[in-house]
């Protein structure tokens, strides 16, 4: 895989910077804005698809990564808590995002709000296995994302088969996806939640956690 690094003194290395996807200094710690960015769009595509559906009564292809009803944790709060506790790189949120893109592309699914949560639970959990030295099994991916393991494990397989194990992602395509997130800034709903300290539980819950780029809004 080509080196995604933030760091390597790119043409892109301001966006970067923006985004929070450069390394910070050490003993520095600071919530990249590519996590609220990516909420944004995420949730103005779920709106986007499901105002769409309702209007042309399209029935959405029912697949492993549907639940029965929307988990009670908006995206953003979902997105904050697996970059807590998964503590992979924020570069995995972009790229996660490009298999998401990827999965959208070769099904016949749209994202919306019954689907979105295990989708992104599993893209970011492929994409660190991927992009990063060091990642955390899957029954421990299972635990942040409130699946079972038994269910994720399914939900990874599914989705590498979907997008033919294509996970190689080029400087070139990375670096799109950093500036539509970042366009997102100044065209799209912006969603700021901070993240709050939690012990990590095995379901869905809505309470204090204490207790090419355009598919994604097309499908």
């Amino acid at each position: 895989m080509e080196d995604l690094s933030p760091d390597t003194g790119s043409a892109d290395s301001e966006i970067y910077q923006t985004l929070g996807l450069k390394v910070l200094r050490k003993g520095v710690f600071k919530v990249p804005r590519v996590l609220m960015l990516l909420s944004s769009l995420l949730e103005r595509s779920v709106q986007k698809n499901e105002i769409l559906m309702e209007k042309t009564q399209i029935k959405d292809v029912v697949t492993i990564f549907h639940g029965l009803r929307p988990p009670p944790v908006s995206i953003q709060q979902y997105v904050d808590r697996i970059f807590k506790y998964s503590a992979c790189s924020p570069s995995c949120f972009v790229v996660a995002h490009v298999y998401v893109d990827r999965f959208l592309q070769q099904t016949d699914i749209h994202l919306t709000s019954l689907n979105v949560h295990r989708l992104l639970i599993t893209s970011v959990m492929i994409a660190a296995k991927f992009v990063d030295d060091a990642f955390f099994n899957n029954a421990y991916y299972a635990r942040v994302g409130g699946v079972s393991k038994e269910e994720l494990n399914r939900l990874e397989m599914k989705f590498l088969f979907s997008i033919d194990f294509r996970l190689q992602v080029n400087v070139n395509t990375f670096g799109k996806y950093c500036y539509r997130l970042e366009k997102e800034s100044s065209d799209g709903l912006q969603i700021e939640r901070p993240i709050q300290a939690c012990r990590i539980k095995e379901s869905w819950s809505s309470k204090d956690d204490s207790t090419t780029c355009a598919s994604t809004i097309a499908r």
